[in-house]
């Protein structure tokens, strides 16, 4: 071949990119095709051209494939997140209700503390004052009983008492609501008869049986002295504190000087103190009927 026909060959591989292109060689073959196929690409594609598309557009769509599956399995993860709640709810909605319903059993005020108001102490009659001590020596009497001690009586007077002549008699009266009691103290040794009846016999409570001898036990003519009563009226309360007021004021005949002790005890004052009497209409003193409309 001369050197004119390789230059028009060249030539019109120059002039005919496209037909350069047709063929092109892989590996070394398609870098042998010389600086046509380094250059600008062929304005139209071959009609033999392979329909996958580039690498570099397979690798973008594989991208937007990764992005959209990781997307669908971040929008799956929430949603299964929010199943999970809301099948599940958080601890605090659950401590809620069981706070309400303790809240609804709890009866209003009971966690709160009782504030003690001391009554005040108003103060005692003579009655009251007399009752409770008799009370308080009988309660000590049945204690010493139980113990199998001996009974001792405390005297209130200080000095020794007074010593009554052989012959002779002090009479006193006394007086509790219906009850009226006359007493007769003579020397003797102790013995009390009321009615010709011993004291345990026509008092078989021990209230009153002590509280019949409490002018004698405080003083300490218990067992100095006899006593002889007889009580007519009242029942067997009424005639106990009429035998005690009698003996009191029978005691300050013998001795004037115990007046001031028995008479600080409410001994020697008159009870006063009666059943109300029944009005016209009601049933009692203040009981009235059940009032009826029709």
């Amino acid at each position: 071949m001369t050197d004119d026909e390789q230059n028009k060959e060249e030539t019109s591989e120059q002039q005919d990119p496209e037909a350069a292109d047709e063929t092109p060689a892989e590996g070394s073959d398609a870098e042998a095709a010389g600086p046509v196929a380094e250059g600008d690409p062929p304005a139209h594609p071959p009609e033999d051209a392979p329909s996958t598309p580039p690498a570099e557009d397979a690798s973008e769509a594989g991208a937007k494939d990764d992005a959209h599956d990781a997307q669908g399995e971040s929008a799956e993860a929430p949603a299964a997140e929010q199943g999970e709640a809301e099948a599940e709810p958080p601890p605090e909605e659950l401590e809620k209700p069981k706070a309400e319903e303790k809240k609804k059993d709890a009866i209003p005020g009971a966690d709160l503390e009782p504030i003690a108001v001391e009554p005040e102490e108003r103060p005692l009659s003579a009655e009251e004052q007399a009752r409770r001590e008799a009370e308080e020596e009988e309660k000590a009497r049945r204690e010493a009983e139980l113990a199998g001690e001996a009974e001792e009586e405390p005297s209130a007077a200080s000095r020794a008492p007074a010593k009554i002549q052989g012959d002779a008699r002090y009479f006193a009266t006394g007086k509790r609501k219906r009850s009226i009691a006359r007493v007769m103290l003579l020397p003797g040794s102790g013995k009390i008869e009321i009615n010709k009846r011993t004291l345990e016999e026509f008092f078989p409570r021990p209230l009153h049986q002590t509280m019949a001898c409490q002018p004698l036990a405080t003083t300490g003519y218990e067992g100095n002295v006899d006593v002889q009563i007889r009580v007519h009226g009242g029942g067997s309360s009424g005639q106990a504190g009429a035998v005690r007021h009698g003996i009191a004021r029978a005691l300050t005949e013998v001795d004037p000087e115990l007046r001031g002790e028995l008479k600080r005890r409410g001994f020697l004052t008159r009870d006063a103190r009666v059943k109300e009497r029944r009005k016209a209409g009601l049933k009692k003193a203040r009981k009235r009927p059940q009032f009826s409309k029709r």
